[in-house]
């Protein structure tokens, strides 16, 4: 059996979830590559990596994914790391620099300005260098490490998971793994992937991990290890459950309505993929 591919994320958000694999035999069974999300998403759809942790998004332009039960990457309150940060208030924008490392975070920007803020925005790709994103633009959406080391007092910031909780009464899911169904028949019988990244997650989250991915990451982020626990286990949620699934199908939904997805994808999970193949 060949080796599953994963394509990882390279944020901080997903140090927890990769703990097995950064500190356990049980990358044995796996070849890993770390990388931005949407570049994850890019991996899968050109079958350079069998599995990854995609933007939810992106579930909705790759065909023939089956999601791993149980695990993500959502925010029940205000995230910290999805930002629009703006030089006027919110009803002044008319120009955003989005950020181009996430699928789901741009189309949730879309959402909020379609649904909520007013339309009729224009928007434009961009790296995430927030000035030179403000040079040109009202706003940026800034995702995952740059947004953490944003100086939120030089600016207007709008955090976007907590704005759609406020308008909607939903969580927000921002990425979980995702395999190809046709590298399903290179799974060893005896490997349950659901467990392995569930198992991942439980480990990483213990406070003796957490205060080792707080004394590496901190520094790297300029953030103190108080902070970086914080945001770990108070703005991130890492379990994908009903709450966060309803949460979701209402994402879909509203992108659809809204043209930032093609379409509002069924949900299609690990065991039903199993099934299909065995």
């Amino acid at each position: 059996m060949k080796r599953l591919r994963i394509s990882a994320i390279s944020y901080l958000n997903t140090a927890p979830l990769m703990w097995d694999f950064e500190h356990k035999e049980v990358h044995a069974d796996f070849d890993i590559s770390y990388t931005l999300p949407s570049q994850c998403a890019a991996s899968l759809r050109q079958g350079s990596a069998d599995l990854g942790i995609i933007p939810a998004a992106a579930y909705a332009s790759i065909p023939d994914l089956a999601i791993l039960p149980g695990v993500a990457i959502a925010s029940r309150r205000a995230v910290r790391s999805i930002l629009l940060v703006s030089k006027v208030p919110l009803e002044e924008i008319r120009t955003v620099a989005l950020d181009t490392s996430s699928m789901t975070s741009v189309a949730l920007t879309k959402v909020l300005f379609e649904k909520w803020w007013g339309g009729a925005r224009t928007f434009t790709a961009m790296t995430p260098d927030i000035e030179q994103m403000l040079q040109t633009h009202d706003a940026g959406l800034v995702i995952g490490d740059p947004a953490l080391r944003i100086d939120r007092s030089r600016y207007i910031t709008y955090d976007l998971a907590e704005e759609w909780i406020r308008l909607t009464g939903k969580s927000f899911v921002f990425a979980f793994w995702a395999v190809r169904q046709d590298a399903l028949k290179n799974v060893p019988r005896d490997l349950d992937l659901a467990t392995v990244f569930q198992e991942s997650r439980d480990h990483g989250l213990l406070p003796e991990s957490l205060d080792c991915t707080a004394s590496e990451w901190g520094p790297r982020l300029g953030l103190s290890q108080e902070n970086v626990k914080r945001y770990l286990t108070e703005n991130i949620h890492y379990f994908l459950d009903p709450a966060r699934l309803h949460g979701m199908e209402l994402f879909f939904k509203y992108a659809q309505e809204c043209g930032a997805l093609s379409t509002a994808p069924p949900l299609f999970f690990l065991d039903a993929a199993k099934a299909a193949v065995t």
